[in-house]
């Protein structure tokens, strides 16, 4: 084995790091885990990716005064024929539409003040939620076009003074709200997008070629492993003056023409089993057999 194991692990010495150092060592280089040794290297622990971060909301005693921004104007083409009928948020998940279990996720740590950009069939969208008599705020943009993934956030420029939750209507995040926020604040980021682990296996061989044409080699069924964003952000009030007035605009232009002026962009992994998404067919029935 002498030509193939790795002779300058990667390793965390017991007692001597922090949980954050960690998390770091894992995105930057994607480990499926980290060796814990002591003083002597021997071995002591292991850190897995789940363990680090496995995020749950069940445990939270720290409430958040922090309003939530729910994009909500999508027609959810990948959802017909649901959305034919139903805007996506209220597609149903067993007994009640995804956005009720999108308010429940905040209102457990302490959250009662949402707004909703709204287009595609925004009346039934008032309707329902002027039934549901909740005990906390829900507020309204209207989309008189539609703006994109980010591009009626603008009519929030200047209604908040400090960081504030940006969610997809279609994922249902079981994350730690507090510490995401926490994080964000503690960075000075100006945007922190959540990011789920995933894993991507090709089901054929793949073809390498030199550069002659001819092949090189050829790598059975590869995995890949990529950070995705799930849609969920935390967001700086002053990053809403980069967004242009009356045309579409993406979560994506946001993020990159932040990272363009000078702002920093951070990322707060969670694991992949605290993110469903709704968002496609595949995904639904998926969200029906874990929740």
């Amino acid at each position: 084995i002498h030509d193939y194991y790795q002779k300058k692990p990667t390793v965390l010495v017991e007692g001597q790091y922090r949980l954050g150092e960690a998390k770091k060592l894992f995105t930057n280089y994607k480990f499926d885990l980290i060796p814990v040794v002591d003083d002597e290297g021997k071995l002591s622990d292991i850190l897995l990716w789940e363990s680090i971060f496995k995020n749950s909301n069940s445990k939270i005693n720290k409430k958040l005064d922090v309003p939530v921004v729910i994009m909500a104007g999508g027609e959810g083409t990948r959802l017909e024929p649901f959305t034919k009928v139903l805007p996506k948020p209220l597609v149903p998940i067993h007994e009640k539409p995804v956005i009720e279990h999108i308010f429940e996720c905040f209102t457990n740590v302490g959250v009662n003040e949402f707004i909703l950009t709204v287009n595609y069939k925004a009346r039934i969208m008032k309707a329902f939620l002027e039934e549901l008599k909740s005990d906390f705020s829900i507020d309204f943009v209207d989309e008189k076009e539609p703006l994109g993934t980010a591009g009626s956030l603008r009519f929030l420029k200047n209604r908040y003074d400090k960081p504030f939750f940006v969610t997809n209507c279609d994922i249902i995040i079981k994350a730690d709200y507090a510490d995401l926020y926490a994080f964000h604040n503690s960075n000075n980021y100006d945007i922190t997008l959540v990011a789920s682990m995933k894993n991507y296996t090709i089901p054929y061989g793949t073809c390498e070629l030199n550069g002659d044409g001819h092949l090189k080699m050829i790598h059975e069924k590869p995995e890949y492993e990529f950070l995705v964003n799930t849609g969920l952000y935390v967001v700086n009030p002053n990053v809403l003056q980069l967004i242009p007035a009356g045309k579409p605009y993406h979560i994506t232009q946001l993020i990159e023409d932040t990272r363009g002026s000078g702002q920093k962009v951070g990322v707060y992994p969670i694991d992949d089993e605290a993110w469903i998404d709704v968002g496609q067919w595949k995904d639904y029935q998926k969200a029906l057999e874990r929740l």
